[in-house]
């Protein structure tokens, strides 16, 4: 072999080796703060400006130590806002509840002067869905299945928590039944699929996660790898065929492979102002 190929084929496997490090142990414990301005049909005037603190996809286990839970919820707590919603699958095993034992006394911790809102993902519930549901509750941050008014200056909008398509999805139009017609409505759904799925009553702008972004971005930003009917919901605001807004988190964690490339983690910071 010739010096110079031999430097050359060298190079190349530097560089491999160097991006299976960074994909793999770099870059996912890159947690960045993103900020995001929200238009919201319906907003009352009064929450001009209300901020919310999304988290989701914290997958708590194999390269997600409780160390990352803990500044997760340190930074969350340390940030200005008015509440915090979390969309789902905070633990990544299956058939055990030793992550879902060790991450909820952390995620219990989160604070907001407006409250803390929880529903669970998929993977809440491969794990044990009757003890990811205790936690839910014992938190008091559960919002599955539930609609509670916001109230701020005399006027409101309601937040409610579809919970997971895949594995507790309750009908909108059955979650939204109690809630007066024409009121502004915010739903967490941990599927941004929920958008797509079969209901009539309005909804002014969904929650979700379960994408993690794609976790791998190529050049141009296609996710080659989306676990979603519709691969328009990658990340960050996007609209659904209805013309209803939906934010996508990148989420924290990982699923289906252990890296992540061109796809920082997130806390996402929502300013909501009217449309």
């Amino acid at each position: 072999m010739s010096r110079r190929r031999f430097l050359l084929e060298l190079g190349a496997l530097t560089s491999v080796v160097s991006t299976g490090l960074y994909t793999t142990m770099v870059e996912r414990y890159l947690i960045v703060v993103r900020r995001h301005r929200i238009p919201v049909p319906r907003l009352p005037p009064a929450f001009t400006g209300w901020t919310l603190v999304h988290l989701s996809d914290l997958h708590h286990g194999a390269l997600v130590p409780l160390s990352l839970m803990r500044y997760v919820v340190n930074k969350t707590n340390e940030l200005t806002k008015d509440a915090v919603v979390c969309t789902g699958d905070y633990v990544h095993e299956r058939g055990a509840t030793g992550q879902i034992d060790a991450v909820w006394p952390i995620l219990s911790g989160l604070t907001a002067p407006g409250g803390v809102y929880s529903i669970l993902g998929n993977h809440d519930h491969w794990a044990d869905t009757e003890r990811s549901l205790h936690w839910l509750e014992r938190s008091g941050q559960n919002l599955r299945h539930r609609a509670v008014p916001i109230e701020r200056d005399g006027q409101r909008f309601w937040l409610a928590g579809a919970g997971d398509l895949w594995e507790d999805h309750m009908g909108l139009d059955a979650l939204l039944a109690d809630v007066p017609p024409g009121e502004c409505r915010i739903m967490l759904a941990h599927n941004p699929d929920t958008a797509d799925s079969d209901y009539s009553t309005p909804v002014d702008l969904f929650l979700s996660g379960h994408t993690h972004g794609g976790q791998v971005r190529l050049p141009g930003g296609r996710a080659p790898v989306l676990p979603v009917e519709n691969k328009a919901y990658t990340s960050g605001l996007v609209h659904s065929p209805r013309g209803t807004p939906l934010f996508i988190s990148r989420g924290i964690g990982w699923a289906v492979y252990p890296v992540r490339f061109n796809c920082l983690p997130e806390i996402a910071v929502l300013q909501l102002v009217p449309a």
